[in-house]
Order: C-alpha cells, then structure tokens, then sequence
C-alpha cells in the first residue's frame, strides 16, 4: 500500500478513469447483489464510527471503500485536539447517515499505518475512496470547515467512481428519522463511458477522445466524460513525440510558447505535476496577446486533466491569477 502514490483526483496514466470505472461496477455488482439476497444492506448507525488496526486496514479500510468513501482519522490519547476534532467527526458521520464511515486509528498502536501515510502530526484526517487515498487536513479545523470538505469527498465519489454510501437503519436511528442512501440508477451514457475505456485500453486514442466527446455533447457537465477527455487529448498529444528533443527546444527557447506547453505536457504525463504548472504560469507571465490566451487555454485543460479538487490545481489557480492581473 502507497497511500502517498493515491489521489482522488487521478494520475495521469488514466489510472483514475479505470479505478472509477471499476469502483462503479464493483459498487453496482454490490448493490444487485444485496438486492437478490433479498436483503437491504442496512447498518445501524453505530456503524458508521468504526477502529481500525494494522492487521484489519485491508479489509475495513481499502475494502470497504469500493463501497463508500471512508474517512480516517488519525488520533491518539494524549492529543488533546484529538479530543475536539474526533467527536466532531463522529457526530458528522451519523448526520450524513452513511454517505461516508469513519475509521479511527490510534497512532500509538498503528505506528506502521502512520509512517505509510506519512503523518507528521496529529490530528490528521484522510479519506480513502476506491483504494485511492487522499489527504483532507491536519490539525484543528472547523465545522464548517470540515462539513465543506466532506461535502466535496461525498460529491467526487458518488460522480466520479459511482460510490452512493451505506444504507442505514432507519429503525436504529432514535425517532427514526434517517433514510436509507438511495440507489444510484445507471447512467444513460455508461456504454459510451465504458467504449472510451476500452479504447484507452486498447491503445485507440482517436476512438477515446471521439466517445467521450459524444458523451459530453449531451451532457455537457459529465466530470467523468471531462476527465477522461482531457487525460485522453493529453496523451494523443505526447504519442510518438522524442522526450528529449522536446526538453531540449523548451531549454534553448524559453520564449517559444509551443515549445513550452510540449515540455508542460510531458511533464504532467511524467507525473511531475508541479513543474507542468510552473512551466505554464511562468510562460503566461512573459507572453502577452494571443500567446499569453494560448498559454492559459492549455494551463486549463491540464487542471482538468488532474481534477479540480487536488490542492496542486488550486494553488496553480491562485499562482495564474497572480501571472494575469
């Protein structure tokens, strides 16, 4: 396990597009399962909040979150900010009535869990989504703070990897108040979502792009066509092209906007995310006109490419609004 290598947001490889697909039909073939079981996979509300060790991570954890996003927190005894933060978590996990669990974990006796996410300080909170891990915050943080958060975490997992929650008991809950999470019905575009990955797979990038473009142009606001399109479009752009030819012309001209967004794009297919962004804002703080509006198209484009949620996008957002105004 390499939660640091895990992000919610993707990678470019189109690692993402296909643990989101595979997160969908795993989280359906669930669904259908319980359902010819007979049964409605209800839990009580008391198992929303649940510990976790070492020896059960796999299975309550990484598991368990190819069925709802599941949230970790990071605690110890000692901690006193431990102390405000966790019931706050806990009450939150019962009010959004299973559309996240919460795992809690005892730093003190999970030392190895720490040292894998690579945990500085406590309390820390990740979530885990489809066997991608992703960082939340560190430290003390507010209610609204936190409800913002999650409200972000319930929305890309439920979009992007088709992952509605847990049902949850509404005779267990005191007044009986709670529903259970609705059926997520599958979506009118989930054949031609489904042929662009296979595409991809295959190594058909034209048909890719061609079957995500069909998606988006009935549903124009489809995050998961979104996605696929741009990572899609990113690596037709870098096939066949000579790395070191490309580094070396945006080395020799620092003013060549085109040599520039070459470089910008086999960085970000390297997985070197910041220095893709750097190039970009940098090339946009010394171009004016028609280059400076160029620069900025593609600096955009691969935002989509990594997902508007990652931290990495909304500082470049900050950054390129500096290089404009």
């Amino acid at each position: 396990m390499q939660p640091r290598n895990m992000s919610m947001s993707g990678v470019v490889d189109l690692a993402a597009v296909k643990a989101a697909q595979e997160a969908k039909a795993k989280a359906e073939q669930a669904r259908a399962q319980t359902a010819r079981e007979g049964g409605t996979g209800a839990i009580s509300p008391a198992d929303l909040v649940i510990d976790v060790d070492e020896a059960g991570f796999e299975r309550d954890v990484l598991q368990r979150s190819a069925e709802v996003p599941v949230v970790i927190d990071f605690w110890a005894e000692w901690c006193q900010p431990c102390k405000q933060l966790s019931p706050v978590l806990e009450r939150l996990a019962v009010e959004y009535n299973g559309r996240f669990l919460l795992a809690k974990i005892d730093v003190d006796a999970n030392q190895m869990l720490m040292q894998q996410f690579g945990i500085q300080g406590i309390p820390a909170v990740f979530a885990v989504v489809a066997g991608q891990a992703l960082p939340l915050f560190q430290g003390a943080a507010g209610e609204a703070q936190i409800r913002q958060t999650l409200d972000q975490l319930v929305q890309v997992a439920e979009q992007r990897f088709g992952l509605t929650g847990l049902a949850v008991d509404p005779e267990a809950e005191p007044g009986g108040g709670a529903q259970p999470a609705p059926e997520r019905p599958a979506g009118p575009y989930d054949a031609l979502l489904e042929a662009a990955v296979q595409a991809l797979d295959s190594g058909d990038l034209s048909g890719a792009v061609q079957a995500y473009k069909n998606v988006l142009s009935e549903d124009p606001g489809n995050e998961e066509a979104k996605l696929g399109l741009a990572q899609a479009e990113l690596l037709q752009r870098v096939q066949g092209v000579d790395p070191q030819q490309v580094r070396r012309e945006a080395a020799e001209k620092p003013a060549d906007v085109q040599a520039q967004i070459a470089a910008a794009d086999l960085d970000l297919v390297g997985g070197h995310v910041e220095d893709a962004f750097g190039r970009l804002i940098e090339t946009v703080g010394r171009t004016v006109g028609d280059d400076r509006d160029t620069v900025r198209m593609r600096l955009l484009e691969l935002f989509e490419v990594v997902g508007p949620e990652d931290p990495r996008v909304i500082a470049a957002r900050r950054a390129l609004a500096r290089a404009l105004f």
